[in-house]
């Protein structure tokens, strides 16, 4: 068994724990432990707010221990209050089981389900479903505090707006998961994002008060810019990882162009890198901090997308900035006439979602065609601007789509 608690700390992953003495000592003990990482499948795709989560449970695994990906099948038909203003889109029993096949094939990046301590997916709708409510909140319900429950931050956030009992209940149902999960699969420690950490102490606390002592909780830090907002942001919203909806490119260049500040954080939370080898490109400065930025990137694509797609993002990346490489893997749109205005180019590149953005874009300086600032909101299109068969539409220093004829 590997020291995998010293890694986490090294990597800078923990946030908080429920145990510090007990889990140290479990997760660099002999002994293999079940843990479990929860997900709701509220979309067909996992995003970057996942992918921290994954690493861990892929370190854990890497290091000895059985990782339980429990999808929340039943969970997703409340929604999770935390972090959430308001409440949750109610979702169709029939799309929460097609998400739930869609995120299984991208969790096998992370995890192996193959081998002595092969991890193991399970769906909460095969047990929350067939709860009776009467005897839910007699024997679970019971032994939770309201008074407790409306101080934590995950229901504190929503009290202003409405907070409704449905959503109440979620903790109920994810302390439950754990006990479930200790009863049947000896599930010892849950992980989760630092957003998490109520929903997680009701678990441990819940295994506890049934007269157990070795239920364990983990929390580990979210990925955040210096302005402390969540990473994986873009202008058209998550960045995920299913490549139909963000593109190897897109994907890469989000990493090639994060602030100089959260290379090393990055590089430790998102890639395998050795320490050693983080340290060494973390302290890099000007304009070398961008040969770290992109090794960050390109490392980061392939655990994703595969070395081929990060190779091919990484040739287009090249040819756009150092005159190097293929364009070839650049977001490309053909069109069937060069003669179409620039309001209409931007729009079907999907820089902006309406003309009116599109006219706020030019008249701030924000597009250039072909490596030229465009001005003018009339301007049209011509042969003259298609001379290689394709023009490059550039939103800003980082955004760049290909119009091909």
């Amino acid at each position: 068994m590997n020291n995998v608690f010293e890694t986490l700390e090294q990597r800078e992953y923990i946030e908080q724990l429920t145990h510090p003495k007990e889990i140290k000592e479990l997760l660099n003990g002999k002994e293999s432990i079940p843990f479990y990482i929860g997900i709701d499948p509220t979309a067909d795709s996992l995003h970057v707010g996942h992918f921290v989560s994954l690493m861990v449970a892929s370190h854990l695994q890497k290091a000895g221990h059985k990782p339980i990906i429990l999808v929340g099948g039943g969970t997703a038909n409340i929604g999770d209050p935390s972090g959430k203003t308001d409440m949750r889109k109610m979702l169709s029993r029939e799309t929460i089981d097609n998400n739930v096949k869609c995120l299984k094939k991208q969790i096998e990046k992370f995890v192996s389900f193959e081998g002595e301590n092969a991890a193991i997916i399970v769906n909460n709708a095969d047990w929350l479903l067939d709860l009776k409510f009467i005897e839910f909140v007699r024997d679970i319900g019971s032994l939770f505090s309201v008074n407790k429950m409306l101080a934590a931050e995950c229901y504190k956030q929503r009290l202003e707006t409405g907070l409704t009992f449905f959503e109440m209940s979620y903790m109920l149902m994810q302390s439950y998961d754990f006990l479930f999960l200790y009863n049947n699969y000896g599930c010892k420690l849950e992980i989760g994002g630092n957003d998490q950490w109520s929903n997680i102490i009701g678990g441990v606390d819940l295994i506890r008060k049934i007269g157990k002592d070795d239920s364990f909780g983990l929390t580990f830090k979210l990925l955040t810019t210096k302005e402390g907002k969540k990473m994986g942001k873009t202008e058209k919203g998550a960045l995920w990882l299913d490549s139909k909806k963000t593109s190897p490119y897109e994907f890469y260049q989000y990493w090639r162009n994060i602030e100089d500040s959260s290379v090393e954080i990055v590089l430790k939370m998102l890639t395998f890198l050795p320490i050693d080898k983080i340290e060494e490109l973390s302290s890099l400065k000007d304009e070398k901090i961008n040969d770290a930025k992109k090794i960050a990137a390109f490392e980061i694509t392939k655990l994703i997308h595969g070395e081929e797609e990060a190779k091919k993002a990484e040739e287009a990346s090249n040819a756009l900035f150092n005159g190097q490489g293929s364009l070839d893997n650049m977001p490309t749109t053909k069109i069937n006439n060069t003669n179409i205005s620039i309001l209409d180019a931007i729009i079907i590149c999907n820089i902006a979602p309406s003309k009116g953005q599109a006219r706020t874009l030019i008249n701030q300086g924000g597009i250039s065609l072909n490596d030229k600032k465009i001005m003018d909101v009339n301007y049209i299109l011509s042969d003259f601007d298609f001379k290689d068969g394709y023009a490059i539409l550039k939103k800003g220093k980082k955004v760049f789509h290909k119009l091909e004829i």
